[in-house]
């Protein structure tokens, strides 16, 4: 492998593996940590949609249960943007290690105290509260997270191949919807009453094995040789934000709006298992099961979407997989409300299949648009503040939708013209997957 002469510049950090590895090994911490923290945010969407309206929200009926406890799961992403701001700002100061073993521990210790907290039958109105604050914690630790790491894996990485090996953030991320989806299906089978008492405890309390796999694992990767460059250089932004918003708003400004893609993924992980089970009878395993055999298909698709992108470019595969998630959304929905088991796994896997190609592209598309002194900035207020969008899909989804066996169509109308909308803001980018890792970001005159 062919390093970039910038990522030769691994030498002078001190990290003592071989210097064609480091991408690989980059990919793999990115892909493990990514997977271990999300982990940890992908089970408060599955206890939002089948438990929480139960345990903490039981003093209002269960139609506003419902939604307090989906604007509970929203409320999160209010957080991310703020955190975007503070994580970004240090990462493009301190570095991307450091600050990515911050949001690890913030994460992992805001999801065990989810799992020790009393319910509201025990400290009344607190609960919930308290909930609520929790769910900000893991958004501020999630708002640095993937940014962090896709500014990790891109700088590690050759020009002939950054799709590639960033694409392996978003498949950690797959992964860990894959891994709370597994331990969520043998505890949703429990009976009611040990379910609502402490069965659902138990993903949240394996968060303390989550964070210590996870810190293990990333505590040993160097920084990354682009940023230990700048850092030598004093090119290093006082203020990165500053510098971000004065010289590259058009390109956060767009990152925002192709962010909007994002709703597919909340609507069928989070509304539609709420929606579905509670609507058509469909069992809650049944749900789970095609969120996990969707999830292992985008787990397999995305290397290959990336592989694709680093040969014909960011935008054709973007554009096309958004464009895509648009028309099946529409059947997708079709045959989840079928009541049919092969039907709704069908529908899993072929919706998850078309929305990996934007989901593996993304990391690149979005990073590569940035230099690398606000690159860590760029992408996470960019993509924090156009997942506020994804956040309060299900619960704009909840209100939108309608009585009788068609109710979703509003609801499918609503997130296909998200992703339209992206494809065009998308459509005004420039093309990177030519261009030197040292010419990323580069004003054009």
């Amino acid at each position: 492998m062919t390093l970039t002469s910038t990522a030769s510049l691994h030498a002078s950090s001190g990290a003592d593996a071989a210097p064609n590895k480091l991408p690989k090994r980059a990919a793999l911490v990115s892909f493990v940590g990514s997977m271990l923290e999300y982990y940890d945010f992908f089970i408060y969407g599955t206890a939002a949609a089948l438990i929480f309206p139960k345990v903490f929200f039981a003093n209002v009926d269960p139609g506003t249960a419902t939604l307090l406890a989906l604007l509970s799961f929203g409320i999160g992403y209010i957080a991310r943007p703020v955190g975007a701001v503070i994580l970004g700002h240090f990462g493009d100061r301190i570095g991307r290690k450091t600050v990515l073993l911050f949001t690890l521990v913030l994460m992992g210790c805001s999801t065990l105290a989810i799992g020790l907290l009393p319910d509201a039958k025990t400290i009344g109105n607190a609960a919930p509260v308290i909930l609520t604050l929790l769910r900000l914690l893991q958004g501020l630790s999630a708002a640095g997270e993937q940014s962090g790491a896709n500014s990790l894996t891109l700088e590690h990485s050759a020009n002939s191949n950054r799709a590639f090996f960033t694409s392996w953030t978003l498949s950690g991320t797959q992964a860990g919807a894959i891994l709370a989806t597994l331990v969520f299906i043998p505890v949703s089978s429990l009976p009611e009453e040990q379910l609502l008492s402490w069965g659902w405890r138990i993903p949240f309390l394996l968060s303390a094995l989550v964070l210590l796999v996870a810190y293990l694992v990333r505590r040993t990767m160097p920084e990354t040789p682009v940023f230990e460059d700048i850092k030598d250089k004093a090119q290093v932004a006082r203020f990165p934000v500053v510098t971000l918003l004065r010289d590259y708003w058009p390109d956060v400004l767009r990152v925002i709006v192709c962010a909007l893609i994002a709703t597919v993924s909340t609507v069928t992980a989070v509304f539609a298992l709420g929606y579905v089970t509670s609507k058509f009878g469909v069992a809650r395993s049944t749900m789970l099961w095609a969120g996990v055999l969707g999830n292992v298909t985008a787990l397999v698709a995305q290397p290959l979407w990336a592989l694709l992108a680093d040969k014909i470019g960011r935008k054709p595969v973007f554009i096309g997989g958004v464009l895509g998630c648009a028309v099946l959304l529409f059947p997708y929905f079709m045959l989840v409300t079928s009541g049919s088991t092969p039907a709704i796994f069908a529908a899993a896997m072929g919706l998850y299949i078309v929305y990996s190609a934007p989901n593996a592209i993304w990391p690149s598309f979005y990073a590569e648009m940035f230099e690398a002194r606000v690159r860590y900035s760029g992408t996470a207020i960019g993509t924090q503040l156009g997942f506020l969008a994804a956040g309060f899909t299900p619960l704009v989804s909840a209100s939108l939708v309608g009585e009788g066996p068609n109710g979703w169509i509003p609801v499918a109308i609503f997130v296909a013209c998200c992703c339209v909308i992206s494809a065009a803001a998308a459509a005004t980018a420039r093309e990177t997957h030519t261009v030197d890792i040292a010419d990323l970001g580069k004003r054009r005159a």
